[in-house]
């Protein structure tokens, strides 16, 4: 059985392999674009477009200083991590003829459509950080902490990918189930609004702290927004919570992949 450790060490072993997945999966997505890796911000940008206008401006749901950063914010990761783990469930069968034909690492799979899907959230990041520096003077002195957050983040979603990839390889109701729960999961997460802003926000303190800790992907937007946006130091909890999240999602990932490894290329 694959050791876990070994799991993630292939990344490295093979890295040859896994930079011309990386490079089939970039080319197949933006393949005959004129605008390349620039169109991957078309989506976040107009969905920050239409989410401002609604929330903001017509409905006023969120009264916020710096609302277009707030909201770009979470979008980023919301997307890394929506996008990712969609990705990962079909990854497996996309690459079924090759699986089935070559004998290699099959986790280079998952990884390479989470790296082509990172690209995205890097270029978004970089223009987190340089709208920040420009409009939250305050945040100059944090933004900078956003990097470790954001890679701890990568980490989370590359083991939740994992489990995904491995699992709908097994189960194929996972990719349906992940598609249906996708839709709830971002509303049920703090990226249009803030909890703390939510009318009887008091009176049903519980829920609202079930809601923030039961979800796995609102301390990394928290502890992201505290750098970027209110330019503080992000909470020791939401911290401790991404790091031992990351720790959890890639161990399991591990697992996960293990158990079915011997399995995959028979499922397929």
């Amino acid at each position: 059985m694959t050791e876990p450790v070994a799991v993630y060490a292939d990344l490295f072993r093979y890295r040859e392999l896994f930079s011309s997945l990386f490079r089939r999966d970039l080319r197949s997505k933006y393949k005959g674009s004129v605008l390349g890796v620039a169109w991957s911000l078309a989506n976040p940008l107009a969905l920050m477009g239409i989410y401002f206008l609604v929330f903001a401006v017509l409905w006023r749901i969120a009264d916020l200083d710096h609302y277009a950063l707030y909201l770009l914010a979470g979008l980023a990761m919301w997307i890394f991590f929506s996008t990712s783990l969609q990705a990962a469930a079909r990854s497996m069968l996309d690459y079924a003829e090759l699986i089935k034909k070559v004998r290699f690492p099959r986790q280079l799979v998952a990884f390479s459509v989470v790296a082509t899907q990172l690209v995205t959230f890097v270029v978004m990041l970089g223009i987190l950080i340089g709208v920040s520096l420009i409009t939250v003077p305050r945040a100059r002195d944090t933004v900078w902490l956003s990097i470790p957050l954001a890679v701890l983040f990568v980490g989370l979603v590359l083991g939740a990918a994992l489990v995904v990839a491995s699992a709908n390889v097994v189960f194929r109701d996972v990719e349906h189930i992940l598609a249906a729960v996708l839709l709830p999961w971002f509303f049920l997460t703090p990226i249009l609004y803030r909890f703390e802003s939510i009318a009887g926000f008091q009176r049903h303190h519980t829920v609202v702290e079930l809601l923030r800790w039961g979800n796995f992907v609102t301390p990394p937007i928290y502890a992201l927004r505290d750098t970027i946006w209110r330019g503080e130091l992000p909470r020791a909890a939401d911290v401790i919570y991404l790091c031992v999240a990351a720790v959890i999602a890639l161990g399991l990932g591990a697992l996960v992949f293990s158990r079915v490894d011997d399995r995959i290329a028979v499922e397929l």
